[in-house]
């Protein structure tokens, strides 16, 4: 069963207006969200992706339902990876706490964007490329290897990147040395400049530019229908910015969430070259013809490993951040 046409066409319209609200709230009411108020928001909008695929399941079956869960279930524990980049551009760069909100809906709308390119390119090169899927399992695999390396060593070449894109912008444009609120552009010893909100911008565009192309190829892996794919990610980076200031310092806890990624991408790369191998056509591979001892890996057990992997590096983390805690309090007494 596919999904009707009238059912994505209404989906994004709602999604669309869903977005557009919230960035009108955090234009009109620019403020440093409470705890309650960042619970609430990160709850609707999990209820919201779960209710979605409960539409799912009622209009285009269980198949479509199970691969768009699990897709967003993907994309949710990728883009939380993206919170510890957002707050290292911060701190960079000294954004006000109150201007953060702004900008992290406006790198929401450009990781959309983005991704939403990605996508189109990424149905048209499986269509016309199958054994792509090859190509994209050994790029996840090669990712999951330097997610795992040491922390220090991914900050800097972020770093490095970043520092790129801030050279370039200040090369082509006149750039203040203060924040004028929410504005990108003000007004200095008579000539107008640009705020270094626009730098905060630029980094975070070229970040999210690296995450999609981290993300894109992954999710792939569960479905090639380009609804699911979009709908997947709308649904993974609403709520993200409420996220972000839930979590504040915890993330700074959360140590081994990188290994539980790297899990992820790996486990992602593999099932990509099994499904490679399975709808085999490269001519010097099997004479070009499909493998048929490779498994095709279901969802279910896709679900279970992204759960099971978010779940456990979580817990570890928040352990050894305990045992550091109670360590400290002991050698203090």
């Amino acid at each position: 069963m596919d999904v009707p046409v009238w059912f994505e066409i209404v989906s994004l319209a709602v999604l669309l207006l869903i977005l557009i609200g919230d960035l009108l709230i955090v234009r009109w009411r620019p403020h440093i969200p409470s705890t309650k108020e960042s619970t609430l928001w990160v709850v609707f909008y999990v209820a919201l992706a779960l209710g979605f695929a409960g539409l799912l399941l009622a209009v285009a079956g269980g198949q479509h339902a199970g691969e768009f869960l699990t897709g967003w279930a993907l994309e949710y524990s990728l883009s939380i990876d993206n919170l510890f980049v957002f707050v290292l551009i911060m701190a960079q760069f000294s954004v006000p706490r109150k201007l953060q909100q702004e900008v992290l809906m406006v790198g929401i709308i450009i990781a959309l964007v983005l991704r939403g390119v990605f996508i189109l390119l990424g149905v048209t090169i499986i269509e016309n490329f199958a054994p792509v899927f090859y190509l994209f399992g050994a790029f996840l695999i090669w990712t999951a290897i330097r997610q795992a390396m040491p922390e220090k060593e991914q900050e800097d070449e972020t770093a490095a990147k970043e520092s790129f894109a801030v050279r370039l912008v200040r090369r082509l444009v006149p750039v203040s040395d203060e924040f004028d609120g929410a504005n990108l552009r003000t007004v200095v010893g008579g000539k107008r400049v640009w705020t270094p909100m626009v730098i905060v911008f630029v980094t975070i565009g070229v970040t999210d530019l690296m995450f999609a192309i981290d993300s894109i190829p992954a999710i792939f892996s569960i479905t090639q229908n380009s609804f699911l794919v979009f709908t997947a990610n709308i649904f993974a980076l609403m709520g993200l910015r409420q996220l972000y200031f839930l979590l504040g310092d915890l993330l700074d806890r959360l140590r081994y969430l990188h290994y539980g990624i790297a899990v992820i991408l790996a486990f992602i790369g593999v099932k990509l070259v099994l499904h490679a191998m399975h709808e085999n056509s490269v001519p010097f591979i099997n004479g070009g013809k499909p493998i048929e001892w490779a498994p095709d890996v279901p969802i279910w057990l896709s679900l279970t490993v992204i759960v099971v992997a978010m779940l456990g590096a979580t817990g570890a983390s928040l352990i050894a951040s305990g045992r550091e805690k109670r360590q400290e309090r002991a050698l203090a007494e």
